[in-house]
């Protein structure tokens, strides 16, 4: 049996949009407050920003998904919402301090620049 070749680099558009459009025709996006079952929710907060990825932020999502499994197991009604930092403040106190190191500021750099 002939090899597949792995590409050296992902690329998203060769897989996302298909999944996308499967995931929204089959309703994943969209649940049911009908459904049999006790209503069961978690709302996951967004990753801390710390520069790099570490082992936590693999945890954090790794303990998620086995809670959300075993409540569905249990024929809970499950809905899991990923969060957001809507205003990136995290994100902001990093690049802050980056811009610093570089002996520049985000008022230096100007809004359309910094943002």
């Amino acid at each position: 049996m002939p090899e597949a070749a792995l590409p050296k680099t992902y690329d998203p558009a060769a897989t996302e949009s298909r999944w996308q459009q499967a995931w929204e025709s089959s309703g994943a996006f969209h649940p049911d407050p009908a459904a049999p079952g006790e209503p069961f929710s978690v709302v996951i907060p967004p990753p801390n920003v710390t520069g790099s990825l570490h082992m936590g932020h693999a945890f954090n999502t790794a303990l998620i998904d086995t809670i959300v499994r075993f409540q569905r197991l249990r024929g809970k009604n499950v809905l899991c919402l990923p969060g957001t930092d809507h205003a990136s403040i995290a994100v902001q106190t990093i690049l802050e301090k980056q811009l610093k190191a570089e002996g520049s500021s985000k008022e230096a750099l100007g809004r359309e620049a910094f943002l």
